[in-house]
Formats: structure tokens, sequence, C-alpha cells
């Protein structure tokens, strides 16, 4: 039987999450997309703490097409995880596809300073 893509996208986060834990030293950068916002956080899995978040719902971030949203919300996440004293990070895709709005994020926050 045919998985549904929300079926076949939690198999895929499954597999990645077996891998990629954040820890105090290198948090998780996690990506959720829908279709019309994007999310970012960095979480400590070891401690269940959220670090720093962004997404396309806050005020300073400016609309635009949906790359470009994605783009400010990458750069917003990797100020902010270099405020709170971070450096490396190990991104986790949840699911999607490293590609558009996703690869765009991941683009954005490397550029701002990220490492991963």
């Amino acid at each position: 039987m045919a998985l549904s893509k929300l079926e076949r996208r939690q198999r895929i986060k499954y597999r990645i999450r077996k891998v990629i834990s954040g820890t105090a030293e290198k948090p998780r950068l996690s990506v959720f997309r829908s279709n019309k916002e994007i999310y970012a956080q960095i979480v400590n899995d070891v401690d269940g703490v959220t670090i720093a978040a962004a997404s396309s719902r806050d005020k300073e971030i400016a609309s635009g097409s949906k790359a470009e949203t994605a783009a400010a919300v990458g750069k917003a996440i990797a100020e902010k995880a270099v405020k709170a004293g971070l450096e490396t990070v190990a991104f986790d895709r949840n699911g999607y596809l490293y590609h558009g709005r996703v690869k765009v994020l991941a683009d954005a926050a490397r550029e701002a300073g990220l490492k991963f």
C-alpha cells in the first residue's frame, strides 16, 4: 500500500531523528514548513529546551515571496543563535527535501554566521 505524503514525511523524519539530536554544545536547528508559513527553532534535546525560535509570523520578518520570507527567517534564527552564544548546530530538515524554502532558509542561516 502506498504511503500518504504525511506518513512518508513522518518516516523520513524518524529516520533523520535517529541520527540527529541536539545537545547544549551542538543544538538542533529544526525547520517546519506549512503551505503558508515557515518556522525554525534551535532545540537542546537533552534538556528539552528551545534556545531560539523564529518564524514568518514574527512582526520583524518582512513579507514577500515564500522564498524571501524563508531567507529572512534563516537570517533571524542565525542572529538569535549567535546572540545566545551558539556557532554550530545540527540541521534537521524534519523530513522535507533539502530543496526550495528549506534550502533557502539553511543558506541564509549559514550566511548569517551559523555553521552546520
